[in-house]
């Protein structure tokens, strides 16, 4: 199913095996920046590339026109539905991340991503198999505001036609991910609380899409009741424990969560400010509570209202719901990875075109190192040798143990990732948990040198 490798030139030659741009020269360049890159995707194009005229070569390949998202994509989408061989379900996680430029101010049509800041808006979809492994990047697109502000009235705003609001791209990227799909596999889409748009809704369930969303509207229903009041007074389900991994930001440790389960279908009334003529009056969707009632006394408790297309029919499928919804904190490591792995708020490009072309390239470095990540701690007891060859892994036991012995049996993944990690300075401490993807893509860009120059230690 899964085909990875710290091999770099391999890895690239397989991940965009069917890559056109309709010049082998152009190619062939593709695939060697690419392989710059993945080698050191914290560093610069100028600084990856070796040389200088390597770097200009690089720059020049950008600026061509026939270097498109497009073409990078559909290879890179080829390969993805490669690798989904074995699951009929896949989750199409959505989220936009700000990118600031603040001192780029002569990049050609660069705006603001929010009312102060130069930059731009990264939306991006990521699919996730059902068990939270990532595998791939199905859409991403880039925008950027002309103005830091916007005389219109919030009354303006809302009255706007969804094709005319910046929340169009949800709608677009959905439909995006939905071509671009095998008919065999069953997307989900899954989406926080800026996903919680009544246009988005409809269209989903007007083309069969699945979705869960976390709804943050208390929205009204056909008898004038309000959506939250509806649920709350309905009667639990029934409970569900959940593991809270620790937060560095506030200082939290990982603790268990006991929480109660509700679940109702209801139909939800179409907004007033919304005018567009065809559009459904009313939707019929199931939703899903789980609220903390004790949370510690030190400790906000955990609320969450989900908002899905999917038949409800038992607390099993009220806990799958919730269990989908939990991998959606996966694309904000993905976007962890893009912003302090490879550092694309460092990016030097003429145009905010070519800002685009060199996150989408790195965004595909990105998937890679979460794959490798979160497969290993999936299936730890797999064997090293379904992601590193031979060479590799008598590499990195020698390396991360600091011996000379080389062992004669691959040992497992999981014993795999935690080698890796040690190379990326990870302690392994009891209260440091599993390895983390910062440790894990600095551990790989080690271990890519010493296999490099392993005949020479």
């Amino acid at each position: 199913m899964f085909a990875l490798t710290i091999d770099i030139d391999h890895w690239v030659q397989k991940e965009f095996q069917t890559i056109d741009f309709g010049s082998k020269r152009l190619e062939k360049r593709f695939l060697r920046v690419m392989s710059d890159l993945s080698e050191e995707p914290e560093k610069s194009i100028w600084l990856s590339s070796g040389s200088r005229a390597n770097a200009k070569a690089a720059y020049r390949m950008i600026g061509n026109e026939k270097f498109t998202k497009e073409s990078i994509l559909a290879a890179h989408k080829d390969t993805t539905n490669t690798r989904n061989q074995n699951n009929n379900i896949l989750l199409a996680i959505q989220d936009t991340m700000a990118v600031s430029y603040a001192t780029h101010k002569k990049t050609v049509g660069l705006g603001y991503n929010c009312e102060k800041t130069l930059g731009i808006n990264v939306h991006s979809c990521l699919l996730v198999t059902p068990n939270g492994i990532p595998i791939g990047l199905i859409a991403q697109n880039v925008n950027t505001r002309t103005t830091n502000s916007d005389p219109r009235s919030q009354h303006e705003k809302q009255k706007r036609k969804i094709q005319d609001k910046e929340s169009n791209r949800w709608l677009q990227t959905m439909q995006t991910a939905q071509t671009n799909t095998p008919t065999d596999v069953t997307l989900i889409h899954i989406a926080d609380r800026e996903g919680d748009i009544y246009e988005w809704y409809a269209q989903a369930l007007r083309t069969n899409q699945n979705f869960v969303i976390r709804s943050i509207h208390d929205r009204l229903t056909p008898n004038k009741t309000r959506l939250l009041e509806e649920l709350y007074q309905s009667k639990p389900k029934g409970c569900l424990k959940i593991l809270v991994p620790e937060n560095h930001k506030t200082q939290t440790r990982e603790r268990e969560a006991t929480l109660t389960l509700r679940y109702m279908r209801q139909e939800i009334k179409k907004p007033k400010r919304i005018r567009a003529a065809g559009l459904e009056s009313t939707l019929s969707l199931s939703l899903v509570s789980v609220k903390e009632e004790n949370p510690p006394s030190d400790m906000e408790a955990l609320e969450w209202v989900l908002a899905t297309s999917l038949e409800l029919s038992s607390c099993e499928d009220a806990v799958l719901v919730v269990d989908y919804y939990r991998q959606c904190w996966k694309i904000e490591r993905f976007y962890f990875v893009l912003k302090s792995g490879c550092e694309i708020e460092k990016i030097q490009q003429h145009s905010v075109d070519r800002i685009e072309l060199v996150v989408l390239m790195y965004s595909v470095i990105s998937v890679h190192i979460m794959m490798l990540t979160y497969l290993a701690r999936r299936f730890p007891d797999w064997s090293c040798e379904l992601v590193f060859c031979e060479s590799e892994w008598k590499t990195l036991y020698r390396a991360a143990n600091r011996t000379v012995v080389v062992p004669k049996v691959p040992y497992s993944l999981g014993d795999a990732l935690r080698f890796v990690a040690v190379l990326g300075g990870f302690v392994g401490a009891k209260s440091d948990g599993l390895p983390g993807l910062k440790v894990v893509w600095l551990g790989l860009n080690k271990l890519f040198v010493l296999h490099t120059f392993r005949e020479f230690i």
